[in-house]
């Protein structure tokens, strides 16, 4: 008897999970280019998942990147990794939510390095990256730069993205904090897409609750704005308003750079 043989992909072994909690959420987004830059290099989008079984393993993509470069590199470096990581991500063959990001940030960063070493005038431009997926009761988590992450539950506002700063690495070894952030290299990013071949990014999971409030913003908000500020806030405004607020309150404290922020409350984590 002949031998039958047939290809087939390794995820078609593997047990699609199964949408088991449906999530309801509020997004709201604002962005300015503040009142001392001439463009906008900061970019946000968000992709809400379309069908059951696209929200049980991808579920809905949060995104917000800041650009750097100078004479538009900047904008444009920050709305190829957008697009880049929400393509990548989307259509990623795993089931698995951690390695779709992973993959999505590399492509991200190799589409927008590439661009900067061809083309003219864009050489050196790159963007950071903040991207949260909810999915059922989770947060997926990829990180590259200083564009934050923050949560507020039950009233209490946390970061839980590390920046990628000269600071932050500094005061991780041992350099007090007032003295890291007068020092001239505050502002110097250790990792940012797009500015070398490789990148390193972090990517994590955590829990997620009804009432949850996610902050992603670029770093012209809290240049600006006290976290204090940030999670009153959060706490007394709806979202949309949130957002309107956070921004306008960056500009009347000299809104130095571009800002962008988005928001997402957790209305229903609902089972199934």
């Amino acid at each position: 008897m002949d031998e039958i043989t047939a290809e087939y992909a390794v995820a078609d072994l593997i047990a699609a999970p199964q949408l088991e909690v449906r999530t309801r959420v509020t997004v709201a987004a604002k962005t300015h280019m503040g009142r001392v830059r001439e463009n906008n290099e900061d970019k946000f989008e968000f992709f809400q998942a379309g069908d059951e079984a696209q929200a049980a393993t991808r579920g809905d993509l949060f995104v917000v990147a800041d650009g750097m470069g100078g004479h538009e590199a900047g904008q444009i470096a920050s709305e190829l990794a957008v697009n880049t990581f929400i393509d990548n991500y989307v259509t990623h063959p795993s089931l698995e939510a951690a390695t779709a990001m992973r993959a999505a940030a590399v492509a991200a960063n190799r589409f927008v390095y590439d661009v900067s070493v061809t083309v003219p005038g864009r050489r050196g431009m790159g963007t950071t990256l903040t991207a949260m997926a909810l999915i059922q009761s989770k947060i997926v988590v990829a990180q590259v730069g200083d564009s934050r992450l923050y949560r507020l539950r039950s009233g209490s506002l946390i970061q839980l993205t590390r920046d990628h700063t000269w600071v932050e690495d500094a005061v991780s070894q041992g350099m007090p904090r007032e003295q890291a952030e007068s020092h001239p290299y505050r502002h110097v990013l250790t990792r940012a897409v797009g500015t070398e071949a490789t990148v390193d990014i972090d990517v994590f999971e955590d829990t997620c609750e009804v009432g949850d409030l996610y902050l992603l913003c670029s770093d012209g908000l809290i240049n600006h704005v006290s976290d204090a500020t940030i999670a009153r806030t959060l706490l007394e405004k709806p979202p949309s308003q949130a957002a309107w607020s956070l921004v306008n309150l960056a500009l009347l404290d000299g809104g130095t750079d571009n800002c962008t922020v988005l928001v997402v409350r957790v209305d229903g984590l609902d089972p199934l």
